[in-house]
């Protein structure tokens, strides 16, 4: 069985890990902060106290942190992956960055001398304690091949979207459009609401016709509930939104669309929801209209 190291137990980390350990391999974690580490420890658990230690210890180590700042200082850090790093290795990069900075990890990785695979997942909390994220693979099919079983250990499906980067542009494209169909969505709502519709009756017109879909029941119920706990935060996607944006300039892609979802996600933060979920982008809206959407 293959020795897996993963770093990064935050909320999406930790139950990818659990499903890691639950699959049967020999697992071993880090963390920055020791505190999340205690849970795997108490359940007998390997824990390193760096990322250098685990990565001698494993086969192939994933991580999952907040962004290319972090991504960066995990390798390169005194004690990081690079120094424990071997031909043998694969380091399986699943954290939400930029293209320019999933191509500058994989370009570490590789002078080291070990194998890159570049492989952001789509999902939040839920779908991570399910085991049921949506892989995107990237980096030579082979290599790619041989850490699926690790990968299908917590996504369902993996897909393979081609060489390394073309998995972190494919994260970018489909975070584009959960920001740009969540702001729209938010704004729908708050002009019925204005309008004297109720919630109850928006939803269910909403998924019984064409536009019917998880996010929009999943949220529209969250959002009448007035439940805002964080499944996927404001901030994560303002940083996605951002990201898109960054990668469509190198390209010159213009996207107004997402150029104002951007903003509107930047009004939720300015106004201090953005560690709440991302349906709290509704706030900004409902606060300039004196309106609340919820429950009838």
């Amino acid at each position: 069985m293959t020795n897996v190291g993963f770093i990064g137990l935050g909320a999406m980390g930790a139950p990818m890990a659990w499903n890691l350990d639950d699959a049967g391999f020999d697992l071993v974690v880090y963390n920055r902060t020791t505190d999340r580490e205690q849970p795997f420890a108490e359940a007998g658990v390997s824990v390193a106290d760096s990322p250098k230690h685990l990565t001698e210890r494993v086969d192939v180590v994933c991580l999952i942190v907040s962004d290319g700042d972090a991504v960066q200082a995990v390798l390169e850090r005194d004690l990081g992956i690079l120094a424990g790093l071997d031909e043998e290795t694969t380091v399986v990069q699943m954290s939400t960055i930029g293209y320019a900075e999933t191509m500058a990890a994989a370009e570490l990785v590789e002078e080291a001398g070990a194998r890159f695979v570049d492989a952001p997942v789509s999902g939040t909390v839920g779908p991570a304690r399910e085991g049921t994220l949506v892989g995107l693979a990237s980096g030579p099919e082979g290599v790619v091949e041989e850490v699926r079983p690790v990968l299908e250990a917590m996504c369902d499906p993996v897909v393979h979207c081609g060489e390394v980067g073309q998995g972190t542009n494919m994260k970018l494209f489909i975070n584009l459009l959960l920001g740009d169909a969540m702001g729209a969505f938010a704004e729908a709502l708050v002009f019925g609401k204005a309008n004297g519709l109720g919630v109850d009756d928006m939803l269910e017109v909403v998924e019984n016709g064409a536009l019917d879909c998880p996010l929009f029941e999943g949220k529209g119920a969250l959002i009448a509930d007035r439940d805002f706990d964080p499944r996927f935060p404001v901030d994560y996607q303002h940083k996605d939104l951002s990201l898109a944006l960054d990668r469509a300039g190198d390209l010159g892609v213009p996207l107004s669309q997402t150029a104002a979802a951007r903003e509107a996600f930047s009004a939720a933060r300015g106004s201090g929801h953005g560690s709440e979920d991302m349906g709290a982008v509704i706030k900004p809206l409902e606060a300039v209209t004196d309106v609340t959407v919820e429950d009838d």
